[in-house]
């Protein structure tokens, strides 16, 4: 090639990227990367995991946007897989954060899919469904997916990151200019209402595979949404359980008033010894519904309700 030439292609290349790139409400540039936006650390991470990772049929993917109870749906999970292994006072939820018992895809098994417990057979991502691993979507593995009224899944995002910045002695933006990226589809893992479509509409073409949850409806009967998961990822309970009351036991387990006043939950950290770590007490703060009334006005919220209406129009799913 002409060094001329290349001197053109790599500023087209240059210019290219650039409009594929924003500042975020999150302290760091985000990238658009398959129709989404993201970090270049978790996109990094994400493009090595759809090269590498192979799918096995028994495997169990908890996906989910960030903050829409992917903390309290893992634990849950987890507390439903190893019941059989663990007892009520040595299950490792009650020493380790729900995100260290359940790998993340993007981080954990991003170079290997052997990078993990053979005999835990589940795993998580916040990927968008179109940019799981095809080995994912081609698999007989099961998926369980949770969404969360966007009012509430902005909310407790933006404290999230609020938090994480004043960790690091930076300033984080305003409710206000949060709110505005938000609804222009630019947060982590954005934009809000495609991801939860993607994995809606997977959910009814194949039912079998893909559990659709709505963190509303768990908070409203928990029992019941904990047999519905465990039945459909293979770990029913079997009647002598359900009358000794193992669900009850599971979700006053995996309460938020119960992780979050674990020691190790107050005090430990997420991902010692990365750039990407984190104080275990930043992933809870309230876990209630209805709390973006707190923060949001009126208008706010009649305008992300406006947009919520508009991008699930025809496709049967309300939030």
């Amino acid at each position: 090639m002409r060094p001329w030439k290349a001197r053109i292609e790599d500023k087209e290349e240059k210019e290219r990227k650039a409009s594929f790139i924003t500042k975020s409400w999150y302290g760091d540039d985000t990238f658009l990367y398959q129709g989404f936006w993201c970090d270049t650390f978790f996109i990094e991470g994400l493009m090595r995991a759809q090269q590498n990772f192979r799918s096995q049929p028994s495997d169990i993917v908890i996906c989910s946007a960030m903050k829409t109870g992917t903390t309290w749906l893992k634990s849950l999970t987890f507390a439903i897989v190893t019941r059989f292994t663990f007892d009520d006072s040595t299950n490792p939820l009650f020493n380790n954060l729900s995100h260290d018992c359940v790998p993340l895809l993007e981080v954990d098994l991003a170079q290997s899919s052997t990078n993990r417990d053979p005999k835990n057979p589940l795993l998580a991502t916040h990927a968008p469904y179109c940019s799981l691993p095809r080995s994912i979507i081609d698999s007989s593995c099961k998926i369980v997916y949770i969404c969360r009224d966007p009012k509430d899944s902005l909310v407790s995002l933006y404290h999230f990151f609020a938090r994480y910045l004043a960790s690091k002695d930076m300033k984080p933006p305003a409710l206000e200019e949060a709110f505005e990226l938000f609804c222009q589809g630019v947060s982590s893992y954005g934009p809000y209402w495609d991801h939860v479509l993607g994995f809606w509409k997977a959910s009814l073409d194949r039912p079998d595979k893909i559990l659709f949850l709505k963190y509303e409806e768990m908070i409203e009967d928990t029992v019941l949404y904990v047999k519905k998961i465990a039945d459909f990822i293979g770990y029913p309970f079997s009647f002598e359980e359900l009358e000794k009351g193992s669900v009850e036991k599971i979700v006053n387990m995996c309460s938020f008033e119960n992780l979050s006043n674990l020691e190790v939950n107050k005090s430990g950290k997420h991902r010692e010894g990365t750039p990407a770590v984190i104080e275990n007490k930043m992933y809870f703060r309230k876990g209630k519904v209805g709390d973006w009334e707190n923060y949001l006005t009126p208008e706010m919220a009649a305008r992300l309700d406006s947009i919520t209406l508009q991008k699930l129009n025809g496709s049967g799913l309300t939030l």
